[in-house]
């Protein structure tokens, strides 16, 4: 297993440009896209590399009263607040009993930043845009709604997350 990358800027620089913050996998045609893979149990996941302003491994929080299920607390990151967000949780599978070993990825999304705790970051996957494959809508299972697309890797599946979507307070 590669180290993790400490942030979007190391990764940036030695992988070369990807497309820009904010934009969705697979936006521009034909150009390279990056993105940070990760598990939360036996399943990979994916975000944008573009998105990820860096990876940490779990510390204490703060716990925020009348917040959803989802939302652990707060994390102080150098004097800027951050949620965290349990993916876990979020995709309804129940908490994550976080240790040391789990990691949190800060994300920017939109012009906030938000922490996605997750069991252990995988590798930087490239990838062309052609490669991501629509998400079967054959049931409205709720961590559907949180996804962008598919991709296989190296025999591997992996869903890509939507930030914008995972944010959003309810599921159709």
């Amino acid at each position: 297993m590669n180290e993790p990358a400490a942030s979007s800027a190391t990764a940036h620089a030695q992988f070369g440009p990807v497309v820009a913050a904010g934009a969705r996998l697979g936006s521009a045609a034909g150009v390279p896209t990056q993105l940070i893979s990760f598990a939360i149990g036996d399943d990979q996941y994916g975000v944008d590399i573009m998105a990820v302003r860096e990876i940490k491994g779990w510390t204490e929080i703060t716990h925020l009263p009348k917040q959803p299920d989802y939302v652990r607390g707060v994390l102080n990151l150098r004097g800027v607040i951050v949620p965290i967000i349990d993916l876990r949780c979020r995709f309804g599978q129940g908490f994550t009993e976080a240790t040391p070993l789990h990691i949190v990825i800060i994300v920017q999304i939109g012009t906030k930043p938000i922490g996605l705790l997750a069991d252990r970051v995988l590798d930087i996957v490239s990838l062309d845009p052609s490669q991501i494959q629509p998400v079967p809508r054959i049931a409205q299972a709720s961590r559907v709604e949180f996804l962008s697309g598919l991709v296989t890797i190296e025999n591997a599946m992996i869903a890509l997350i939507d930030l914008p979507n995972l944010l959003s307070l309810t599921v159709e």
